[in-house]
Order: C-alpha cells, then structure tokens, then sequence
C-alpha cells in the first residue's frame, strides 16, 4: 500500500503534495476515494504551464477516483482566437458529461476587479465559468446561504395543487429569513505575490470546499499551482492532495501550504 491510501485509509488530516504529471500520480490514487475536486486546470494556451494536457485521460482517473456522489469544481475560461471564443470550456464539459460526470450546474466567478480590455467589438470581460461536475448526485450539499431582503414579509398569493384538475388555491406565504445563494459569486481576482502566473482567489476553493464537502473529507487538486485549494482545506479541516508538474510552482505551493511532500 503506497502513502497516499494509507493517508486516505486512516482518515487523518494530511496535506499531501505530488510533484508529477497528474495522469501519472492519480493512478496511485484508490478508487472512489476523493469527496471533492476544486481545480483550475491550464486552458487554451493562455499560461505557458510548460506541459501538454490530455483532458480526456484526465477525466476518466477522475470519474474513478472520484466517490459516488463525489463533486469536482472545474474552474476554466475560453480564449479569442481568430475573433471568436474557443467555447473549450464547454468541450470540457460535454467530456465530462461524455465519461459518466452530471452537470450539476454551470456556476459563474464575477470579477470584482476585471482587467481593462484593449478595444475590441465585445463587451469586457468580466468571468470565469465554475463547471460543477457530479459523479450522480451530490453526496453532500451545505449551501451558502445569505438574507432575503423582504425577510417577514406577508403575501397571499395562488398556485397549482397538485391533483387530478390542477386547480389553483389561495395560500399565505411568510418569506424567510435566509435563501441559498445565487450560482453567480463576486470577488475580486486575487493579489498576486508569488511567481506563478494564474492565482485563484482563496474565497473560490473556500466556498466550494464548504459548500461541497464536510470536515475530514478528502480534497484533490490536480492542478494545484501555488496551492491556493491545499491552504483552503489547512483551515477548513479537510485532508488535502495536490499535484504539480512544474517544479517551480510546486515549491510555491509548498512553502504557501507546507505539507508532507513528494517528489
């Protein structure tokens, strides 16, 4: 048995950092033993990572490692080519679909802080898409919630009852204190300190990792970079795997993190 099922086995809260090509390390991972994925993987050459991407391979080592009812947060943007979005995040996501994950929702990142765009016949661009892929349906959903602002409020109104003919009733509806949160998110992008070229804000992981996971789960990120998703699960109590080919990155990631390390 190699560390990382026995980290994952004894349920312990670990940090467990991989420096490799993540196809190659995922396959030391057992199956259906990951709860949660939060990634931001390289898209449509936009950062020189250094490396060549097999999406689809990679998606399949998900979908086995990956727990029934397992979630996996795959955070991607398009580039214009040519004058016209590359649409690969919806590639990506019909693999996905493709290779047996649902698409549990299509979440957007709105940038409190976007960076000016040159002069182009499009408005600017303001988001990243937040793919929410499930393995079934989700296991675990703790949602954000956030107030109403006719919190109290009391309103007759009619609707359907569910019979043979349908007809519509009058009720009295007191609305709640609190509702789930919209799948549109605002933060800024995140103040980069370090070397590595597409930082995530920490609020991203934070949220999902809440939203989608409990304390002690297991959290994979195979694109880990400078490690934003590990310091997330440092302070939510979620035992973390991060892998990173670039070397320089993955020293990044474990001076931010620190962690039991692997090369």
């Amino acid at each position: 048995m190699n560390n990382m099922s026995k980290h994952i086995k004894r349920g312990r809260n670990m940090i467990d950092l991989r420096k490799g090509d993540c196809l190659d390390v995922m396959k030391n991972i057992p199956d259906n033993s990951i709860d949660l994925v939060v990634t931001s993987p390289p898209y449509d050459d936009l950062r020189d990572y250094n490396s060549e991407i097999n999406f689809t391979e990679i998606i399949k080592q998900l979908y086995r490692v990956v727990k029934d009812g397992g979630v996996v947060i795959w955070n991607v943007n398009d580039r214009i080519k040519n004058g016209s979005k590359t649409l690969t995040s919806f590639k990506q996501a019909i693999l996905f679909n493709d290779n047996g994950f649902n698409v549990n929702d299509v979440m957007i990142w709105e940038k409190t802080n976007p960076m000016p765009q040159v002069k182009q016949p499009r408005y600017n661009q303001v988001f990243e898409y937040m793919f929410v892929f499930s393995k079934g349906k989700p296991k675990t959903f703790n949602p954000i919630m956030v107030d109403c602002k006719s919190a109290g409020i009391n309103y007759n109104s009619t609707c359907k009852q569910i019979t043979k003919n349908n007809k519509r009733i009058k009720k009295n509806f007191i609305v709640n204190n609190k509702k789930i949160d919209s799948n549109i998110w605002k933060f800024a992008v995140a103040q980069n300190k370090t070397k590595h070229p597409a930082v995530f804000p920490l609020e991203l992981p934070l949220r999902h990792i809440k939203t989608w996971s409990n304390e002690g789960d297991v959290v994979l990120d195979p694109f880990m970079g400078s490690g934003t998703t590990g310091i997330a699960c440092k302070q939510l109590n979620r035992n973390f795997i991060g892998i990173e080919i670039d070397d320089e990155y993955f020293n990044i990631a474990k001076e931010m993190i620190g962690s039991d390390s692997n090369e």
